[in-house]
Parts: structure tokens; sequence; C-alpha cells
């Protein structure tokens, strides 16, 4: 009999794709008001968002010929943490350069709000808060 692992958490890393690297890193880091650590992995500069050991982890990544932004829509959709509250978010995210897409979203059964954004990559992105402001 084989054991199987039982997962503790859906998505173990997630990369936002940027065409003009440093412009994207200090975008993400005055929006979540968060530093990113810059590495090279493969040759391929990144930048990790900042997260606890057990969290899930991600990067700003610059590989053009392997990925690009976009701003459709109808791909997948990732949400970055808004905190202190998502109206605090969306503030940092315009002034730091981004463009919200839509209206705040009250979720059902008080899992908090959601907004989207466009960076200045053309990157689609959520944000959730439990709080609003």
């Amino acid at each position: 009999m084989t054991a199987t692992a039982t997962a503790t958490r859906a998505i173990s890393w997630f990369e936002i794709p940027a065409l003009n690297f440093e412009r994207a890193v200090r975008f993400y880091e005055a929006a979540l008001d968060q530093p990113m650590r810059r590495e090279l992995f493969g040759g391929v500069p990144m930048a990790v968002f900042s997260s606890e050991e057990d969290a899930t982890g991600g990067a700003i990544i610059c590989n053009p010929g392997e990925m690009r932004p976009s701003a459709t829509g109808d791909g997948v959709t990732i949400y970055l943490v808004a905190e202190p509250t998502l109206q605090a978010t969306i503030d940092r995210v315009k002034q730091a350069g981004g463009k919200i897409d839509g209206s705040i979203i009250e979720l059902p059964k008080e899992i908090g709000f959601i907004a989207y954004f466009i960076d200045p990559e053309g990157n689609r992105i959520g944000l959730h808060s439990r709080a609003l402001s």
C-alpha cells in the first residue's frame, strides 16, 4: 500500500511576468508596502515577494521569451494579500502607477473584499482583504 500526501495548500508558487523588471519591482514594493528580494535564477531576474517560510511564495520574473504580461483577465487570476486593508492597498496601487479595474466586491459569508488592478506591465492582478478600510 502506498502512502499519499495531503496538500496543505493548493498553490505552492506563482510568477508575475514583467518586461521592465525594475519598474515592476518598484511598483509592487510600493503598492504592497513590502520589500522584495532580487535574485538571478538560472540567469533569469526574479524579485521574490516577502512571505513566511510556510506561506505560498511568488516572484516578479523577467523572461520575455517564456512569459509575457496579460491584462485580458481571461486566464488565471492570482490574488495578493491586501494589508492592512483593501482600501489602503488600492490607494498605494494608484500612487505607484497601477490602475484599478472595476469596483470593490464584497464577498459573501464574511470572506472579505476583493478588487482588481492592472500593473504597469499590463498584468491583471486581484487583491483580497478581510477588512475594507
